[in-house]
């Protein structure tokens, strides 16, 4: 049990979470979930897979008020539509806050953790879709996931779950926020956006890396999904006081 709320969002890999009003659940990529405090829970990845994750701790009047109004309880903790709702860059952005921060109160970082909140609130808008074809969908998810760097035929991807290809994508979307190629492309840019943050790899590396074609095809997808340059996002994340 903790004694503090913390936030966990799983970007990569699968494992399991388990509460007491819960019981023990799933956790696909792109899941957030939240640690009440004072709630008895246990997590871990999957020994197959392990997970790539990004975490943040909250406390303070405006946890305490979401609480009250039951926007964050111990029977609601997990959201599948964390991907959609923008939580991971959000939380990408604390870090990047975090590293040159120092020990007094920082406005901005105290201004970024409550757009992670209210974006956690806004997550359960994104519904999973009806339970056969969300376990489908889900296999499909870590299949993509897992080939991400990769080519992907998308009709492959509907006929091995049974479903026409127009079937495949509504119901992809459904359960993601997400339409297929929207998924793999949004993945590969998050990826991307973290060996930017985390390492001095070129902008030519990390395309290759994640099936781009070449840096400029990287830079071009980056800048219509973030609006901003690779360059342009490495800059801002070395320059305190930038929202």
């Amino acid at each position: 049990m903790l004694g503090a709320l913390q936030m966990v969002l799983v970007t990569a890999g699968r494992g399991w979470l388990e509460t007491r009003a819960l019981g023990r659940r799933e956790i696909e990529p792109g899941t957030a979930f939240i640690l009440v405090p004072g709630m008895w829970h246990r997590y871990r990845p999957a020994s197959k897979t392990g997970w790539e994750e990004s975490w943040i701790e909250l406390q303070g009047p405006l946890v305490d008020e979401l609480r009250a109004r039951e926007a964050i309880s111990p029977d609601s903790i997990i959201r599948r539509g964390a991907l959609a709702a923008g939580l991971d860059e959000a939380l990408e952005m604390v870090h990047a806050i975090v590293r040159r921060a120092g020990t007094e109160f920082d406005p901005e970082l105290a201004a970024h953790a409550m757009r992670v909140l209210a974006l956690w609130v806004k997550s359960r808008e994104v519904q999973p879709a009806a339970s056969k074809a969300a376990l489908a969908i889900a296999r499909a998810e870590r299949q993509l996931h897992a080939q991400l760097a990769e080519p992907t035929s998308m009709t492959k991807f509907a006929r091995d779950a049974g479903m026409a290809h127009s079937h495949f994508r509504r119901t992809f979307k459904a359960h993601t926020g997400f339409a297929p190629w929207q998924y793999v492309i949004h993945q590969r840019l998050a990826r991307a956006r973290r060996l930017l943050a985390s390492t001095d790899a070129t902008l030519a590396d990390i395309g290759a890396q994640l099936g781009f074609s070449s840096a400029f095809h990287l830079s071009r997808a980056f800048r219509q999904e973030f609006g901003l340059s690779p360059d342009q996002w490495r800059k801002k994340l070395a320059q305190p006081g930038k929202p």
